[in-house]
């Protein structure tokens, strides 16, 4: 006969895929992130905006599926925003 999982370990089992998927979601945000900031560092303005795209991109996705809160998105555009205009300003 086959015995029954406890409430205590299907949550268990539920918060550990849950844990991976956004770890998998918080890396690809930390990839584009480094990509940006390389670009940047480069003085290539145009590959800059467009990882700055993708990292925005990004980032609103993982706000949109409660990885990360409203105010850290927030806070990491501002700051990749903030390097990016300091580095190309005229």
């Amino acid at each position: 006969m086959a015995s029954k999982k406890s409430s205590a370990e299907k949550a268990h089992a539920q918060s550990e895929v849950r844990r991976l998927h956004n770890k998998a979601i918080k890396s690809t945000c930390r990839t584009y992130a480094k990509q940006f900031v390389e670009a940047v560092h480069a003085k290539d303005q145009k590959l800059a905006e467009e990882k700055y795209k993708l990292l925005q991109k990004e980032l609103d996705s993982a706000r949109s599926k409660g990885v990360l809160t409203r105010n850290a998105v927030s806070r990491k555009k501002s700051r990749m925003m903030k390097l990016y205009n300091v580095s190309f300003a005229k």
